[in-house]
C-alpha cells in the first residue's frame, strides 16, 4: 500500500502531492506554484501578499453564511535534515514515503509531515463538498521553520476570519492554547590561518547517529547534543597535549537538535597512539552517560592528510573552549503548568564561513518574554567573553494562553464528543505563528491541534496514520460546531 491509498482519502491523497514537491524554507516556488494550481484546478478563490504567503476562501455551505469565518493555518516549508549517507537534494528531489506498521515515515530523510498533513487537511477542506461549515480561509505561510518571516510579514487584509486553528501540532488528544517566543543568537569567531605542522599527526573525529529533533518540543528529552560531544573531545585532548584545531562542523538549523558533528585537528605525532585510545574510552564514557538515550551513537576518529592550513593557536582554544561550556538544553520549567519547560536553549550549529570564520547558531526559546531575554543575554556573554562577535534575531513573541476562550472549549468538546475522553488543554514549548498573527489581528480566537508525530526535524520523523482519521474528524466536526454556534 502506498500513502497514497490510505483512508480517509482525501486528506492523505493531498498530502501524497505535497511531499513530491520540494519545499525547504527560502525555496518555497515550488509548493506557492502547487497550490496556486490546486486552486485554480478546484476554482478555489486564492490570493497571495507581497511576501508570499497564500490564502485560499471557501464560502459558507448553505444556511451558514453568517457563521464566524475559521482559518485554517499551516506553513509550507519544511525542515530539510538527511542521513549522511542519504543522497537527497531537497531543492529538487521528492521525499521517499513508505508505510511502515501504523507509520509513515521517509527514506533518510525528514518526512515533512510537519507540516505538510496541516496543509493537507486544509486543502481537503477546500475541496470536500461533503462538510458542514461556515466561512473557511486556508493561510499557508512561508518560512516558519527558520524564523516565521510568512507570520511577522503578513499582509493586512490577508486575513477575514475571527477564529484560527493552527494545524501544526504533533500530539493527538492535545489541544494548544499557548507556546513559547524564540530569538535566535550568533556567535562569529574570526581567526587568522597558519600553517599546519609538519610533525603532528591529523585526525578527523566525528559522531553520528544521534536521535536529534525539534529544539522545541525535544529539548527535555536528555537528547546528546552532536557539537558538544566533539568539543568536549577536543578539549579534553587540549588539556593533554598541544593541539592544532583545522576544522569544526556540526549541525545545520537553528530549530534543530544537532544530530552529527566532526572536526579536524593535529597532535604531535608521537601521541598518536594516546589520542585513538583516548578516543575509545572518551566513547565508552559516553555512550554510557547516554545509555537508553542514544542507542545509535558513533563516535569515530580517523587519520586524515595533513592540510596546508590550522586556525591560528588563540582562537582555535577558544572556539573549543567556548563550544564545550555553552550553555545547551533545558534551563528553567514552568511554575503554571507542570511538566512545560518554560526557557531553553540550542547549540544548533557550527560552520566555517569562507577562510577566516566559524559561525555558531544558537536558538532560545521561552514563555516568558522576561526569561527569553534573559537566556539570550546569558549566550551572549558567554560568546563574547570568548572573545566573539555576538548578534541576535528580531525574534518573535509567544502565545499566552487564554482560558476563557470559545474557540478552544468547542475544540475541546468536539473532540470528547467523537472519542470520548477530554483532550488535554497544554502550551507547547515550541514556537508557533499564533503570537506573531495576533499582533496584526489582535481579536483573533485561536487552538493549536494535529495528529501524532514523532522525530520531527529529523530524519527519524514519522507520522502516526491512525491518528491521522482522528485529527479529520475532529477538524470537520469543529467546523461543524462553530458553523451551528
Amino acid at each position: 500500500m502506498e500513502v497514497k491509498d490510505l483512508k480517509p482519502a482525501l486528506i492523505w491523497q493531498c498530502f501524497d502531492e505535497i511531499t513530491k514537491v520540494p519545499r525547504p524554507s527560502c525555496h518555497e516556488e515550488q509548493i506557492r506554484a502547487y497550490l496556486l494550481d490546486f486552486a485554480k484546478r478546484h476554482n478555489v478563490e486564492v490570493a497571495t501578499d507581497k511576501c508570499g504567503n497564500v490564502v485560499m476562501r471557501k464560502p459558507a455551505t448553505p444556511g451558514h453564511e453568517n457563521a464566524p469565518t475559521v482559518i485554517l493555518q499551516s506553513h509550507m516549508d519544511m525542515v530539510c535534515e538527511k542521513n549522511s549517507d542519504v543522497d537527497h537534494d531537497f531543492t529538487k528531489d521528492p521525499i521517499d514515503t513508505y508505510i511502515d506498521g501504523d507509520w509513515v515515515k521517509a527514506r533518510g530523510t525528514t518526512l515533512g509531515a510537519d507540516n505538510g498533513i496541516g496543509m493537507a487537511a486544509a486543502l481537503a477542506v477546500m475541496i470536500d463538498n461533503t462538510l458542514e461549515h461556515g466561512p473557511v480561509e486556508a493561510l499557508f505561510t512561508i518560512n516558519e521553520e527558520i524564523g516565521l518571516e510568512g507570520a511577522q510579514n503578513l499582509g493586512e487584509d490577508m486575513l477575514k476570519g475571527s477564529i484560527l486553528l493552527n494545524l501544526d501540532s504533533e500530539d493527538d488528544g492535545e489541544i494548544f492554547v499557548g507556546c513559547a517566543g524564540g530569538i535566535d543568537t550568533t556567535a562569529v569567531f574570526k581567526y587568522k590561518k597558519s600553517l599546519a605542522p609538519d610533525n603532528f599527526t591529523y585526525f578527523r573525529v566525528s559522531v553520528a547517529g544521534l536521535l536529534g529533533g525539534h529544539s522545541g518540543s525535544d529539548i527535555n528529552a536528555g537528547r546528546a547534543n552532536a557539537n558538544k560531544i566533539i568539543a568536549r573531545f577536543i578539549w579534553e585532548c587540549s588539556q593533554r597535549w598541544a593541539i592544532e584545531v583545522c576544522e569544526f562542523d556540526g549541525g545545520n538549523l537553528r530549530n534543530a537538535i544537532p544530530r552529527e558533528a566532526w572536526a579536524v585537528f593535529g597532535i604531535n605525532s608521537e601521541h598518536e597512539r594516546e589520542v585513538v585510545r583516548h578516543l575509545n574510552k572518551y566513547a565508552d564514557e559516553i555512550r554510557n552517560e547516554y545509555k537508553g538515550v542514544e542507542p545509535s551513537m558513533n563516535l569515530e576518529i580517523n587519520k586524515v592528510d595533513k592540510p596546508q592550513y590550522c586556525m591560528d593557536g588563540d582562537t582555535s582554544l577558544r572556539l573549543v573552549r567556548a563550544l564545550y561550556s555553552a550553555p545547551h538544553g533545558v534551563y528553567s520549567m514552568s511554575r503554571d503548568l507542570e511538566g512545560l519547560v518554560e526557557t531553553s536553549t540550542n547549540l544548533a550549529a557550527v560552520k566555517m564561513i569562507g577562510d577566516d570564520q566559524v559561525k555558531v547558531t544558537t536558538s532560545q526559546r521561552s514563555s516568558v518574554e522576561s526569561r527569553k531575554a534573559d537566556i539570550a543575554g546569558q549566550v551572549e556573554a558567554h560568546f563574547q567573553l570568548a572573545g566573539a562577535e555576538v548578534s541576535h534575531s528580531d525574534g518573535y513573541p509567544g502565545w499566552a494562553p487564554n482560558m476563557d476562550s470559545k474557540i478552544m472549549k468547542i475544540s475541546a468538546q468536539a473532540y470528547e464528543d467523537l472519542f470520548g475522553v477530554k483532550p488535554a488543554i497544554k502550551a507547547i514549548h515550541a514556537g508557533l505563528e499564533c503570537g506573531l498573527f495576533l499582533d496584526k489581528y489582535p481579536d483573533l480566537d485561536m487552538v493549536s491541534f494535529g495528529p501524532t508525530m514523532t522525530g520531527v526535524h529529523s530524519p527519524d520523523e514519522q507520522l502516526l496514520i491512525p491518528t491521522v482519521a482522528k485529527f479529520w474528524d475532529h477538524l470537520c466536526r469543529v467546523l461543524e460546531m462553530v458553523a451551528k454556534s
